[in-house]
């Protein structure tokens, strides 16, 4: 099974960025450990502080990888053009997120993505990624949401 886990604008910056809020430890330090967690998987991942390099990506792989990670950044709350990406590509993705959502501010508390997501996984820090990647695993077998 092919993952990729997507990430947005300032997530370059996890482990720098606002530890109380993101951690201290960078997604380049956490990434092996997922991968070791996972050694029947092919796992990779992307970061773009751009939309449109993260709206051609969700292009390239949405119609040949089993499943998308994404945690779009401040992207989830601005961006319809990632939404419409979302929905236009055949692979199944889980919204990510670092934070609790829900008890941040009030611009943060809304997802344009989140409609055309398989689901929402937010606040675990890091352990969101496991979760989401979790997720798609469980779901191999019975090929529950699984589109391509």
């Amino acid at each position: 099974m092919n993952l990729l886990i997507v990430n947005g604008p300032n997530l370059n910056l996890l482990g720098r960025r606002e530890p109380g809020i993101y951690g201290t430890r960078s997604f380049d330090d956490f990434f092996p450990e997922l991968e070791a967690a996972f050694p029947d998987l092919q796992l990779a991942h992307f970061q773009s502080n751009h939309e449109g390099a993260l709206l051609d990506k969700l292009h390239e792989v949405g119609f040949t990888h089993h499943g998308i990670v994404l945690n779009a950044g401040a992207y989830t709350h601005t961006s319809i053009a990632l939404a419409d990406a979302v929905a236009a590509i055949a692979t199944p993705v889980i919204e990510v997120h670092l934070s609790n959502l829900a008890a941040r501010e009030e611009f943060r508390q809304k997802s344009l993505l989140g409609r055309h997501c398989a689901g929402c996984i937010s606040g675990f820090g890091l352990e969101s990624y496991r979760l989401a990647v979790q997720w798609f695993v469980n779901q191999q077998p019975k090929r529950v949401g699984f589109r391509v």
